[in-house]
């Protein structure tokens, strides 16, 4: 870890593995250094779209997932139930809220007001049609479980299997 002062040697003593919230611990999901669920999915697509409205751009890491899919429409991973990628089978479990971290520069520390100002705008519970949260949050990427163990690689191809709307109503606490 480089800090702006200093090198600090690290490692990982322990991580406590705890069930994922109620959407999918029925089904026995499991993890261990994410807040809320395994994985956050989040196109390039939609951060390009989110770029064009604000006066400076921010970079993918302030949003912090761990699949970053292209060749999609902007928010297309707002309609994706399943997806596949490689040898792995996904769920879109949710719309994922985010939360003031999003406003912390990686680089500098510096703390602002985007990009929740500006999502506000335009992605509330109701403008994406969440059926979590409350009407104030704000929701960025897709927060999506694996069904099985598999390997995934950059540049894999991504197959998507749509929601049927009103999806909220058809079934979505069950993934995952």
């Amino acid at each position: 870890l480089r800090t702006h002062h200093a090198t600090v040697r690290m490692r990982l003593v322990r991580a406590q593995v705890r069930r994922v919230l109620r959407v999918s611990a029925a089904a026995g999901g499991q993890t261990a250094f994410s807040d809320g669920f395994p994985l956050l999915l989040i196109s390039e697509a939609s951060l390009s779209d989110f770029n064009s409205r604000v006066s400076s751009p921010l970079p993918m890491n302030r949003f912090r997932p761990n699949l970053v899919v292209a060749g999609c429409g902007a928010y297309a991973e707002d309609q994706w139930r399943t997806l596949r990628i490689g040898e792995t089978t996904f769920h879109v479990v949710k719309p994922c809220s985010r939360c003031k971290i999003t406003t912390t520069d990686q680089e500098t520390g510096y703390r602002g007001e985007e990009p929740l100002t500006t999502l506000s705008t335009y992605r509330r519970k109701q403008d994406v049609k969440a059926p979590c949260g409350d009407a104030v949050d704000v929701f960025f990427g897709q927060n999506i479980c694996h069904q099985q163990q598999g390997r995934v690689s950059k540049g894999d191809a991504v197959y998507a299997n749509f929601w049927q709307y009103p999806w909220y109503l058809g079934g979505y606490w069950h993934f995952c």
